[in-house]
């Protein structure tokens, strides 16, 4: 046991852990506030609403600290070298900017990354309270206690995304699948959130089935990896004009080097330097992907209006809107050279995207009769028992 203590320090950890939880209080208390009195599965539908709307702002938030380059901003995880803020680390990262003045650790920047690890530790507070009250309540849900769970699990993977990002030194796969797991974590909380609102799409299968919604999500999703992967290797500027790149319908392009997942920034597998044409192939396969995604959505998009349902008319104003935003965001990121601007609307977009989508999903999946059993749960009433009709309704995990 000393050995083991002697080899890793968790002091830093359980300090940032502590302060987690103080900036954590605040939320939860203006939450606590807001609900006293409440029955309980309705405190928890309003704590969900919450912890979704903060982790919109947490993905946000990780987007500016990639995008201004201070993902190393304290180069040492989880404390910025050994201390709980950048204040207590003032000689260490002005030792290391006048080491590196063009380097990546600035007193601003490592400012933006702790305050990026604060803000996702809070919210992995937040969601630890509200997985034990799913416990706890869970038999006036309307979806089963163990989404909470499984999403209380999902943040601790993100952790460690979020940790190995900065020790493997921006290592590109690794980066891309913590942007993808702050996806995950977002649709995860959509479902729960959609799932106490209960607001069935009556809309015909013939017209919009969930299956369709799945495929246009699961194309969105691979869209989203891919400019993760353009991003995590600063492929944004590989190419220059729009709808050429480069002067060029069809350019030079290395996507064996370009693809090549499990190699350090800037290099290839083998460890040399990763060449132009390779960045080239990284940011062409997101533009033509895009036309995939672009062609899905506007059929989806058609396809909610021709139901002939309200509500599923104003989704689909939602998601062409998110389209138009995407599509602007994203070929200002091209014209304008990245303004960061440009960039943060990109990510935030994207977010919405899948947002939206997921909702959808959830609302054609929900089986009739369900709103007024969720009404109920959100009421503080007891679920019937297993077998009936709110056990046929609940989202599954599939």
């Amino acid at each position: 046991m000393d050995a083991a203590h002697a080899l890793i320090d968790w002091t830093p950890l359980l300090r940032l852990l502590g302060l987690a939880a103080v900036i954590a209080l605040l939320p939860l208390s203006w939450w606590w506030l807001r609900q006293r009195g409440a029955p309980l599965p309705r405190k928890l539908a309003a704590l969900t609403a919450l912890i979704l709307f903060l982790t919109i702002d947490l993905i946000v938030v990780g987007a500016f600290t990639r995008l201004t380059d201070s993902g190393l901003g304290c180069p040492d995880w989880p404390g910025c070298y050994g201390e709980l803020t950048p204040w207590g680390a003032k000689a260490e990262i002005s030792a290391a900017q006048a080491a590196q003045p063009t380097g990546p650790v600035t007193h601003g920047k490592a400012w933006i990354e702790m305050v990026h690890r604060y803000l996702a530790m809070a919210v992995g507070a937040l969601i630890l309270v509200a997985a034990a009250m799913a416990w706890r309540a869970r038999a006036q849900l309307p979806h089963s206690p163990w989404w909470a769970t499984a999403t209380l699990l999902w943040v601790l993977v993100q952790g460690a995304f979020g940790k190995y990002t900065v020790t493997l030194k921006l290592y590109p796969a690794v980066v891309t699948l913590h942007l993808l797991g702050a996806q995950v974590l977002l649709a995860l909380l959509v479902l729960q959130h959609e799932s106490f609102r209960a607001r069935a799409l009556q809309v015909a299968r013939q017209h919009v089935a969930p299956a369709w919604v799945a495929v246009v999500l699961a194309l969105v999703v691979v869209q989203i990896a891919l400019g993760g992967w353009v991003s995590t290797n600063y492929a944004v500027l590989a190419c220059q004009g729009f709808p050429t790149c480069n002067g060029q319908w069809w350019p030079s392009m290395d996507a064996v080097h370009g693809f090549t997942l499990l190699r350090h920034l800037g290099q290839t597998g083998q460890g040399g330097a990763l060449p132009f044409d390779a960045l080239v192939a990284i940011h062409m396969a997101h533009r033509l992907f895009a036309v995939v995604v672009v062609l899905a959505l506007v059929a989806l998009a058609v396809a909610l209006n021709r139901s002939g349902d309200a509500a599923a008319r104003r989704t689909m104003l939602a998601l062409c809107a998110l389209l138009a935003w995407q599509l602007a965001s994203g070929l200002s990121n091209v014209v304008l050279g990245w303004p960061i601007v440009a960039a943060l609307a990109h990510s935030a977009g994207a977010a919405g995207l899948v947002a939206v989508l997921v909702s959808l999903w959830a609302r054609l999946r929900l089986a009739p009769g369900v709103t007024a059993l969720a009404s109920s749960a959100a009421s503080g009433a007891r679920r019937p028992p297993a077998g009936g009709p709110v056990t046929a309704g609940r989202p599954s995990a599939s």
